[in-house]
């Protein structure tokens, strides 16, 4: 954790709100794990509150002489405000730095992770860093301690690795890009003056992987929700605010850029800065042709100089001739050429999914009981799950005996009639073994709703082994869906060197579907799930979900079809229970 520290604005050293609540927060936290009362640390967290959000700057008001009136802040923490305001540094936070060690801190990174919970890891465990609450986690140590559990274990191992992740890459996962910029929104839309705001960039276009993070807002007043993006505590450097737009850099690593506009020009703005270089410039180009120059502020008509509005983004293509262009598809991809000749297409929405194609349960590698999983999902909206706990060959997973099996459907059956009409679909995702062989006997296979195949060892075989391993699965009789199939994890693997053109052939005449994956593995990616329908393949999205709050991977899944140009007749996760097994046959 970063000591306090000053901020030289033209000559003078300053401290912002942000790093005010900061640093209270941070004594709260330390105050916690030491054992101190409860009431000192929620002292000092609801003051941090009260100055992140304190509409003018609190600092230059202690240096000017005119202390404010901190709600909550009586004469000692008005004090220690008044010593970190004026001097930079706080004595008492670096006496507490000292007694608490620099691993407990970090801990606390790990979401779901408090100073309550680090207490009682350091006291009873003997855990002080980071590094020694995931090797715990990972042996199942974290479950002796009384109130955590396995999900505690699988919650913390998840933490860690987005905090591995979002240090080691210059590009964000798309899901942890989308909970930092939904953080950040909710914090700044209740600001005052902010009529729209939205996540524009690469992160609106649902690409995998996002670099630097952009915002769009349209307000009335720029300088209050640019003063409240630099003053938020998660902010480590703010690396230039004007009057319309701010550049700032997260705690976490990547760089944050809040573009602001007037609301009558949000919607050359929103397309501005969501679409890739190349799709603006042909905007642009069709924009001349008319006698306009486009431009972010709106269109500018060449004969006289006098600008055009648009305040939606649907009046932006309406006035260059063309269908409204859903973001996913901004990429200068053909899409332009589409939009002209009528042939865009009607992209899946979420709202087309009727269930999951792909999910797991406390019988295999889940954390969730069969009832729980289905019981979350029916609350989501689907009226179905595919059940897919895996086979026996492999073990790390505890793969699923015949006698399971059995005995799983015994417990299905339960539920479906607990649970009607939502309906647990009986699967496996069945192990694709090195030498191509399938894991259960056709006979077995042929009793489960539906079989899902993947591969998940030998993956250092050759192009030629791998592909043939993938067609033994595809041209199977009894199996529905290649799950997961280049076997790439976003930033961590690469995808398996198959002959994909081969595969998505032998799918289309077997008529096998291929599965986008919502969960980090995003796979297949567009390009090849748009390839695979070119090549008459049917596809599914599927969350992969190993426990509750995983289903919602499934959307991610859906942003990839649509990046794919896939419509809803195309996937079997848009099919009612009863028509997906009559597909499948």
């Amino acid at each position: 954790m970063p000591r306090p520290r000053s901020v030289s604005r033209s000559g003078e050293t300053v401290i912002t709100n942000g790093e005010l609540a900061r640093i209270f927060n941070e004594i709260g936290d330390m105050l916690e794990i030491l054992g101190e009362v409860v009431y000192k640390a929620v002292a000092y967290r609801r003051v941090a509150d009260i100055v992140e959000r304190y509409p003018d700057d609190v600092a230059a008001l202690y240096r000017r002489g005119e202390p404010p009136k901190i709600p909550g802040a009586g004469p000692a923490l008005a004090a220690k405000l008044a010593e970190l305001s004026e001097t930079g540094h706080l004595e008492y936070y670096e006496r507490l730095r000292a007694q608490v060690p620099d691993g407990l801190l970090d801990m606390l990174r790990v979401p779901g992770v408090g100073p309550k919970t680090v207490r009682l890891l350091h006291t009873e465990l003997g855990i002080d860093s980071l590094e020694g609450l995931r090797a715990a986690a990972e042996a199942g140590r974290l479950r002796d301690v009384k109130g955590l559990s396995a999900r505690t274990e699988q919650n913390v191992l998840e933490g860690i690795g987005r905090i591995e992740r979002r240090s080691t890459n210059t590009r964000l996962l798309l899901h942890d890009a989308d909970a930092l910029v939904g953080s950040l929104i909710d914090a700044l839309r209740d600001v005052r003056g902010v009529r729209r705001i939205s996540p524009a960039g690469s992160l609106r276009r649902r690409r995998a992987t996002i670099g630097d993070l952009d915002i769009l807002a349209a307000v009335d007043d720029p300088q209050a929700v640019i003063a409240r993006l630099d003053a938020l505590p998660e902010v480590e450097k703010v690396l230039s605010a004007g009057t319309d737009k701010s550049s700032i850099v997260l705690r976490e690593g990547p760089r944050v850029d809040l573009m602001v506009c007037p609301p009558r020009s949000w919607g050359t703005h929103l397309v501005h800065f969501t679409g890739s270089r190349d799709h603006n410039i042909a905007l642009r180009g069709m924009a001349l042709d008319r006698g306009w120059s486009l431009s972010e502020k709106g269109f500018k008509v060449i004969e006289d100089g006098s600008l055009l509005d648009a305040g939606e983004e649907s009046d932006v293509y309406e006035r260059l001739g063309l269908p409204f262009i859903a973001p996913e598809l901004r990429e200068a991809d053909g899409e332009i050429d589409a939009a002209i000749a009528g042939r865009l297409p009607a992209l899946v929405g979420h709202d087309d999914v009727r269930g999951d194609t792909h999910t797991h349960s406390s019988w295999t590698d889940g954390v969730d009981t069969i009832e729980v999983m289905a019981r979350a999902a029916r609350d989501l909206g689907h009226e179905y799950i595919v059940l897919t706990d895996h086979s026996p060959s492999l073990g790390v997973a505890r793969g699923l005996t015949p006698s399971r099996v059995d005995e799983q459907a015994v417990e299905i059956a339960r539920i479906n009639a607990e649970l009607a009409p939502f309906r647990v679909l009986h699967g496996t995702e069945l192990e694709i073994r090195a030498d191509a062989t399938l894991d259960y006997p056709d006979e077995l296979l042929a009793r489960f709703d539906v079989v899902i195949a993947s591969i998940h060892t030998g993956r250092n075989q050759s192009s030629e082994q791998l592909t043939r391993r993938a067609l033994a699965a595809v041209e199977h009789p009894h199996v529905d869906i290649l799950a997961h199939p280049t076997g790439r994890i976003v930033n961590r693997r690469d995808p398996l060197p198959i002959d994909w053109p081969r595969v998505f052939s032998a799918a289309a005449a077997h008529h096998t579907a291929l599965e986008i994956n919502g969960s980090p593995r995003l796979d297949l990616d567009d390009s090849l799930a748009r390839a695979a329908a070119g090549a008459g393949a049917r596809l599914t999205v599927a969350s992969d979900a190993h426990r509750t709050e995983e289903l919602g991977q499934q959307r991610y899944a859906v942003d990839v079809a649509r990046r794919a140009w896939l419509e809803p007749d195309q996937l079997l996760a848009t099919r009612s229970a009863d028509e997906l097994l009559e597909m499948l046959g």
